[in-house]
């Protein structure tokens, strides 16, 4: 454990030097405070209209934005260190492929989940000063449910972007293969979802599509967010067909066994790896 928490402590404080955890922090902080006071502009109000809306808005936003972040800040984890020579340097002190390997993703789930209780912390409290009329307890259990989920989320594409890491050996590539994930999880899986529903014309057996969603971390984090709010009557798209789900608590479960498949493989990877 002391040879992971000391990796760890590595990565926060190289996260620090590079201003990593500052960037995301206010990115999500402005995101969050901009979207709660000016979300409604477009219907010509100006101001904190309500917590659902709030909490949907930033969901939709975050669901790019947190991806993205995530996969930008490890892909080259693995594959950087081997390419800059060090980490065959690093192997030969007292320290394991899984210290090392879990050790780095500890320092990088720390910077992710400081940057989004900080940021989207800062914008439940600017909402329960400064707006008028709410409910301080619904805030709260709203925006931690928000956090939680959105640091689940951040943890899932970062397990995704060490997997990337683990199996490539030039940085371009897991440069490449990092978009491409974000592509298919956050931009294609819905489109294709809603072709092969088409496509099927019913063919296809209605208990199994839902249960689809369940292959995309991006989906399973938008449903914990957008049904416990308003019911399967606020989701549409490809997220509508959710509603077959005999799922509650399992959507967290779902969320959770994508940041450890993910790690887990990378793992198995890693320790493949010709060094």
């Amino acid at each position: 454990m002391r040879q992971i928490w000391r990796i760890a402590q590595k990565e926060v404080s190289d996260g620090l030097r590079n201003r990593w955890l500052l960037a995301i922090t206010m990115t999500f902080a402005i995101l969050a405070i901009g979207i709660a006071w000016f979300g409604s502009a477009a219907s010509g109000q100006i101001g904190f209209s309500s917590v659902e809306t709030t909490i949907a808005s930033l969901t939709s936003l975050a669901s790019f934005l947190i991806p993205l972040i995530a996969l930008l800040v490890a892909y080259d984890a693995i594959v950087g260190e081997d390419e800059g020579g060090t980490l065959l340097l690093l192997l030969t002190y007292p320290l394991s492929r899984m210290h090392l390997l879990i050790g780095k993703f500890c320092g990088h789930s720390i910077i992710l989940g400081l940057a989004a209780v900080t940021g989207f912390g800062s914008a439940a409290l600017a909402i329960v000063i400064f707006a008028e009329g709410v409910v301080v307890s619904e805030v709260l259990a709203a925006f931690g449910r928000f956090i939680l989920s959105s640091t689940l989320l951040g943890w899932s594409f970062l397990a995704l972007a060490y997997l990337v890491s683990a199996l490539v050996t030039e940085k371009k590539r897991a440069a490449g293969l990092a978009l491409s994930c974000w592509f298919l999880f956050v931009l294609v899986f819905d489109l294709a979802l809603l072709a092969i529903l088409t496509s099927t014309e019913g063919r296809m057996s209605p208990e199994t599509l839902p249960w689809l969603l369940m292959l995309n971390p991006t989906d399973i984090y938008r449903l914990i967010n957008l049904t416990a709010m308003n019911g399967f009557g606020g989701v549409s798209g490809a997220l509508a067909i959710g509603a077959d789900l005999p799922l509650t608590h399992g959507l967290w479960l779902g969320l959770a066994v994508w940041v450890a498949a993910p790690l887990l493989l990378a793992h198995i990877a890693f320790t493949r790896r010709a060094i």
